[in-house]
């Protein structure tokens, strides 16, 4: 089922906390760019018998605050809405916020559920950067499609940027959904969500598929993060393989992804040089960063695993 963009007069509490809490922070010329697991730990870490006191201490590296360092309407939405957790004495964002380019993006503070999170990270940030870049110049798309949406990082960039005219996020957790709707409210964008995993069946068609999958191997029990099979490469190429038939005549899919290199061997690169072969599409392919996610490679999944590559692919009709 196709969700609209939010309507002020359905907002729930939680919306109303969410828009509040964005709206408040851009007013504040709030400034966080959300990093790895490891670097919020550390840093955390570093600063954890301090008391926070700025934006960025409460919605960034998400430290307990005291009572009255928000503005007072700020912290009554976010105690409705369940958005303050009590942390000896104090309290604790639920909720984290980050921004890709010009937009505040809300997702998940660390620890959040596994199947709930919600993800934000320097991935995106590679994946909004190699879309402006394959996209700059081209044709504008009437539809799209964000597969594995999250916190919008992508369908935010295709609208804000004017890549395509109606994009439509799909997400398997319905809380990353009502994110990246809020996420795109506050940008004044239209964002139009679906709950389902991997492209949509037939009939549905569009002109420009877009897709930041999980790719980590192993089972985390967060959503965000397994890639299935083939050293977390499974997922990626099911989408791949999927999407390319939901793709007009001359259409574009727009991979970035973590691709695992064995033996010298990329394995997604030769799985999608497979894949348009057999289909007749034409393939570009780029190495975004050599060498990611660097840690993983201590887990027993990665054992035959060099190196975990960013990488970016384009997929043509």
């Amino acid at each position: 089922m196709l969700h609209p963009p939010p309507v002020v007069s359905s907002l729930t509490s939680y919306d109303d906390a969410v828009l509040g809490l964005l709206a408040e922070l851009e007013a504040s010329d709030y400034q966080f760019t959300t990093p790895n697991r490891s670097t919020h730990k550390l840093v955390s870490q570093r600063r954890r018998a301090d008391q926070a006191s700025l934006m960025t201490d409460v919605f960034g590296w998400v430290r307990p605050f005291a009572t009255g360092l928000l503005p007072v309407r700020l912290e009554r939405l976010l105690q409705e809405a369940g958005l303050l957790a009590a942390s000896e004495g104090l309290l604790r964002s639920r909720l984290r916020v980050g921004r890709v380019g010009d937009i505040l993006f809300a997702h998940s503070a660390p620890g959040a559920a596994g199947d709930a999170a919600v993800f934000l990270g320097p991935d995106s940030h590679r994946f909004a950067r190699f879309l402006r870049q394959t996209l700059e110049g081209a044709p504008v798309a009437r539809r799209a499609l964000d597969i594995g949406v999250g916190a919008g990082a992508g369908g935010l960039t295709l609208l804000s940027c004017g890549f395509a005219e109606h994009v439509v996020g799909s997400d398997v957790n319905p809380d990353a959904l009502r994110l990246a709707r809020l996420n795109a409210a506050h940008a004044g964008l239209s964002l139009h969500t679906r709950l389902g995993s991997g492209p949509p069946g037939a009939p549905e068609i569009f002109d420009l598929i877009v897709a930041n999958p999980p790719f980590i191997a192993g089972a985390s029990g967060v959503t965000y993060r397994d890639g299935g099979d083939l050293h977390g490469a499974a997922l990626a190429l099911d989408w791949m393989r999927a999407g390319v038939d939901r793709l007009t005549p001359g259409g574009r899919f727009i991979l970035y992804t973590g691709a695992p290199v064995v033996e010298g061997e990329d394995v997604v690169r030769t799985a999608l040089e497979e894949l348009v072969r057999r289909r007749g599409l034409t393939l570009s392919y780029e190495e975004i960063d050599p060498d990611i996610f660097s840690s993983s490679l201590r887990s027993p999944a990665y054992r035959d695993v060099e190196r975990i590559a960013a990488v970016g692919a384009v997929i043509k009709g």
